[in-house]
Formats: C-alpha cells, sequence, structure tokens
C-alpha cells in the first residue's frame, strides 16, 4: 500500500487551546480520516522547525490519499504538504523503466 509523509503547520486558529491540551485529539482526527479512506496512520508524531507535526499515512491509491490532505487543508486550522515515500524497490524499478536521453547536440550528430 503506497505511503506518503504529511507535513503540518498549525495556522494561528490551530494553536488555539493548545495550552490546555488541545492538541490530543490531531492523531485521533487523522487517524479516523485515512481510516474512512481505507487506509491505515503508521506514525504521527510533533515536531520543532518547519513543520509542527508529521504523519505517514499509507492509502491503497493516490485518490484515496487526496481527499485527506484537502480536508485537513480545508479546515483552516492546519496547511499540510504531501510527499510521496518509496522504498529502495520501488525506486530501483522507477529507474530502470525509464531512461533520460538529452536530446543530440550538433556536436555529437556531426
Amino acid at each position: 500500500m503506497p505511503k506518503y509523509l504529511f507535513q503540518g503547520s498549525y495556522r494561528p486558529e490551530g494553536h488555539e487551546g493548545s495550552d490546555e491540551g488541545g492538541r490530543q485529539p490531531a492523531p485521533r482526527n487523522l487517524e479516523t480520516l485515512v481510516k474512512q479512506q481505507g487506509g491505515r496512520l503508521e506514525a504521527f508524531y510533533f515536531t520543532f522547525g518547519d513543520a509542527d507535526a508529521i504523519a505517514s499515512p499509507s492509502c491503497p491509491t493516490t485518490s484515496r490519499r487526496r481527499p485527506l490532505s484537502l480536508a485537513i487543508n480545508a479546515s483552516g486550522l492546519v496547511g499540510v504538504r504531501t510527499t510521496v515515500l518509496l522504498t529502495t524497490d520501488e525506486m530501483d524499478q522507477a529507474t530502470k523503466k525509464h531512461r533520460y536521453r538529452p536530446p543530440a547536440t550538433e556536436e555529437s550528430t556531426s
């Protein structure tokens, strides 16, 4: 099942309530959304740095993953960036399928 990396950054409204433990529902809410799309939440962590949280959901297809990021971004509380994660085997297979050949230059055609 394809895996993804979500990097979420809270918008100002998303920080409200965090002093009183307001972040506790975040992993559960995401897990519920992922399950609704037939997937599984592999990991969820709060972070320091560019992102406030990261999560790794797996979803059966890209079309099932897309509603997740749309729903999260539409909430107005969190902005999410999504990265597709590839295993070593998947990357090896991808590089074997397509080889880039630059266009011929004048020097190489002479």
